[in-house]
């Protein structure tokens, strides 16, 4: 067994012998072409005459920038046109005019000359002076007194409310007042107050005050706030709707067993 392995050996295989002379082939083949191209003389490229370029710088301008937009001009306010003064004419009154004077001239009688007394030369009598008197007469036209002004009516007044009481004769509730408590406010008592009030023709109430007292000033307040809130039936004398007034009492009992 040994000798035929050795055998093996020593003999090459044929596919091995084909891939080995490919090689070599290959290497010889490469080896050529690199000599070929070695062997070639480099071909002589005929210079070309350009002629220089001519460079121009050019400035480059920026673009102008935006300005802002101008603000617009606020429209003018017109002048508000002056209103047209009317022309009121004034007439005036011509006074009456004055009264003429009266002149009264008095003439006095020329004195009588008095008689001549015979002499050689006779005496010229002298010639009185004549007195004028002069009297102005003035007539005073009084006018004739402006008359009085009236006098406004006087404002009437509002009738005084009835004393009333309520009832069946007397005025009667349209919604009647419930105060609203709890025995804790009556601090442990029975409470009484008496509240005077007054309501106009509508039954409206327009007066509540307190006339006695509970003791407890916040219970006081619930029975004021209560009968504000109430409201009588107009009460009417003689079909005539009046205002009216009147005492009204309460008393809030106290429930120990609440």
């Amino acid at each position: 067994m040994s000798q035929s392995s050795a055998l093996h050996m020593q003999t090459p295989n044929p596919i091995k012998k084909k891939i080995i002379t490919a090689l070599i082939a290959v290497v010889v083949g490469h080896m050529g072409v690199l000599w070929a191209v070695g062997q070639m003389k480099t071909p002589e490229l005929k210079s070309i005459e350009k002629e220089p370029l001519k460079v121009r710088f050019v400035k480059i301008q920026e673009p102008p920038k935006e300005l802002p937009p101008k603000p617009k001009a606020e429209p003018k306010k017109e002048k508000p046109k002056p209103k047209e003064v009317k022309q009121v004419k004034i007439v005036e009154k011509q006074l009456p005019p004055p009264p003429k004077k009266v002149e009264k001239v008095q003439q006095v009688k020329k004195a009588e000359t008095a008689k001549p007394v015979v002499k050689p030369v006779e005496a010229k009598p002298t010639p009185s002076p004549v007195v004028t008197t002069t009297v102005s007469e003035t007539k005073v036209i009084k006018s004739a007194p402006a008359p009085a002004p009236v006098a406004p009516p006087a404002p009437s007044t509002p009738p005084s409310p009835k004393s009333v009481s309520i009832g069946d004769s007397g005025a009667q509730w349209s919604r009647t007042p419930k105060p609203l408590y709890f025995d804790k406010d009556l601090d442990g008592q029975t409470r009484t107050a008496m509240v005077y009030l007054e309501a106009n023709e509508k039954g409206a109430i327009t007066l509540v005050r307190i006339v006695r007292s509970t003791g407890l000033p916040a219970l006081d307040e619930k029975i004021l706030r209560a009968v504000r809130s109430s409201k009588f039936k107009p009460y009417k004398e003689n079909g005539v709707a009046s205002p009216i007034k009147t005492n009204l009492p309460f008393e809030l009992a106290f429930n120990p067993r609440g």
